[in-house]
């Protein structure tokens, strides 16, 4: 009897270890898991935040060169005309309000903006611009650092875009902001992290743009500089030890960071593992806690191991009940199986009713054909994972975003079903939309710009013909001289709410210039249409306006041509550009109407920026 015992207590040790061993490997197996989740979902955050960053700076690029492109500088050595010119630019100018200088192709400076002392060109943090600007690229400097109008000690950067006379590069337009007075640094600002720190760093590890504005200009970690520099694309996790502590970096190079610089977020790697290792190490400690209590006595553990699993499943259902992420279990059809709490919280559905509903019933109607496309995908690929964002109805009806992982564990005989995370991404795609709208309207009148008035035209002209109204204001500077650039300013902003007033339904107004306008009106073949039209917003324009309290008249000069759906859309614009010259050299909108210009079929010479 006594050995029959000590072979049970033998026998019922062994079978726990067995399941131990087996426990453990499960518990390493899911923490595995769970890290490439973890960490796939972190690369695709930071990627994420440096393509919005790199989109930041490239509309910071965009401003300079408009700049460089629409001023007809003298590039003369300390040219006074240039030099006022770039002060104004420096005043007005939102992404370089630091200064502004022009430097000729051997680096030696030509002129600068009086705002702030400048880095001088025997600076380091040139070079790179230089290098980039021989290669084609737009001009980024390393950081810099130099004393601001008050003597204190600033870092700086600067983009550099050539300026060309027609094909020819005859100087260099050079734009300065600084780190801490930037919109990016204020985006990176909002990232800012108890656990974490965001960063973008030069060539040189030396940091411009972080959540922790107390760190701009120092250096990171040597590691994390080698593995920059390393990358020629892409993204990579990069761990190593700051003194006695582990810590871990992502770095990410991608197109949209201009200068080969790199998005950077560190924290500490106990920190990055978070409660999913911390959860792992409980439970091979519980493991091992089941292995002594079983030599003592099979009806101790029995007892202990069903105490474990009741406050594990405890701790796990509150962990899905505050969880700020969905996850639900989809079956073979698409229907809900299991969905965790906060699923119908964050969806503002009663607790339960999503249970057995379709899920292509919650997507929005225009993307239910893409969902099951990609449900059908997946569903053919074994332990396939799956990425994509789409619109998702609320119980009030609403669409709100949300960036969807799908996770095929059909053959998961615990699961059996497509595995679901979500989570809301309504306001960074808002970010980006308005970034989007950002890039294709002005500014000043919200009208479209000169980019999105060419693509309009590019894609009318496909299928039909388009009359092209080039409209010009007369006497617009005098306004500015007389009244300064506020009133100009609200000026420009009633003409555009007046021809806005004028244009049909389907017609394009934009803003392509300071004091000039486009008019797209597609499907117009009559010379008549577009004289009436012509005739319309010259009137508009010739009525008194009331700015800052003071009465206000001005003309328009229109050029008018109609462009056939074999014509070039650049020739086009052209043209209506040449015969708006035409009114222009006759004396303005009512002398040239009055004696009659004819419409403009070819174009003698180019547009007014470029004409003599």
């Amino acid at each position: 009897m006594r050995l029959r015992n000590w072979i049970a207590v033998v026998v019922s040790v062994l079978l726990l270890v067995a399941v131990g061993i087996v426990g453990m490997m499960v518990n390493r197996s899911a923490l595995r898991a769970a890290d490439t989740v973890h960490r796939s979902d972190s690369l695709a955050l930071a990627v994420n935040n440096a393509t919005l960053a790199g989109q930041m700076q490239q509309l910071s690029a965009k401003e300079l060169k408009g700049f460089a492109d629409s001023h007809p500088f003298n590039l003369g050595a300390g040219y006074a005309g240039d030099r006022e010119a770039l002060d104004a630019f420096v005043k007005k100018s939102p992404s370089f309000p630091y200064g502004a200088a022009i430097a000729a192709l051997d680096g030696t400076m030509r002129n600068a903006s009086t705002v702030n002392p400048l880095p001088p060109a025997s600076d380091v943090g040139y070079r790179p611009m230089r290098a980039l600007l021989l290669a084609g690229k737009l001009g980024v400097t390393s950081v810099m650092r130099v004393k601001d109008g008050t003597g204190a000690t600033v870092a700086v950067e600067a983009f550099a875009v050539p300026i060309r006379a027609g094909a020819v590069t005859t100087a260099v337009l050079i734009g300065y902001h600084k780190f801490a007075a930037t919109t990016l640094q204020a985006y990176t600002a909002r990232l800012k992290s108890a656990t974490h720190v965001t960063e973008i760093v030069d060539t040189a590890g030396l940091v411009g743009f972080t959540s922790d504005v107390g760190r701009i200009g120092t250096q990171v970690a040597p590691s994390v500089v080698d593995a920059a520099r390393r990358l020629t694309g892409g993204s990579a996790f990069v761990e190593y030890r700051s003194g006695s502590t582990k810590m871990i970096s992502i770095v990410v190079k991608n197109d949209s960071l201009p200068g080969g610089w790199a998005y950077v977020r560190t924290q500490t790697l106990a920190s990055f593992d978070g409660a999913v290792h911390r959860r792992s190490q409980t439970i091979n400690l519980t493991l091992l806690a089941m292995l002594l209590i079983g030599a003592v006595g099979i009806s101790i553990l029995g007892y202990r191991t069903q105490v474990q699993r009741r406050r594990a499943d405890e701790r796990f259902q509150a962990l899905f009940q505050h969880a700020p992420d969905m996850v639900a279990v989809l079956d073979a059809g698409g229907r809900i199986a299991y969905s965790s709490p906060s699923a119908a919280s964050v969806l503002n559905f009663p607790p339960g009713s999503l249970q057995g509903s379709s899920v292509f019933e919650l997507v929005h109607p225009e993307d239910r054909a893409r969902m099951r496309e990609a449900f059908a995908t997946l569903l053919n690929k074994r332990d396939a994972v799956l990425r994509l964002q789409t619109r998702v109805l609320n119980g009030s009806g609403n669409a709100v975003w949300f960036e969807f992982t799908a996770s095929n564990q059909m053959q998961n005989p615990a699961l059996t079903g497509i595995v679901i995370n979500a989570r809301d991404i309504s306001e960074n795609r808002a970010f980006q939309e308005r970034l989007h709208h950002e890039a294709t309207h002005d500014a000043l009148t919200g009208l479209p710009n000169r980019r999105r008035m060419q693509d309009a035209l590019d894609t009318s002209l496909r299928d039909d013909a388009v009359a092209v109204l080039f409209l010009d204001l007369d006497g617009f500077k005098p306004v500015n001289d007389a009244h300064g650039h506020e009133a100009g300013d609200e000026l420009l902003r009633q003409i555009a709410e007046r021809l806005s007033a004028c244009v049909r339904d389907g017609d394009v107004l934009a803003r392509v210039g300071g004091d000039e306008f486009v008019v797209l009106m597609p499907g117009v073949t009559a010379q008549a249409d577009a004289e009436a039209m012509s005739h319309r917003v010259r009137t508009a324009v010739e009525r008194p306006f009331q700015v800052l309290g003071a009465e206000v008249s001005i003309g328009a000069s229109v050029g008018v041509h109609l462009a056939t759906p074999s014509d070039d859309p650049d020739q086009a614009l052209r043209a209506a550009d040449h015969a708006m010259y035409a009114v222009k050299h006759l004396g303005g909108g009512r002398r040239a109407n009055a004696v009659g210009v004819p419409e403009q079929r070819e174009p003698a010479r180019v547009g007014r920026h470029r004409a003599e």
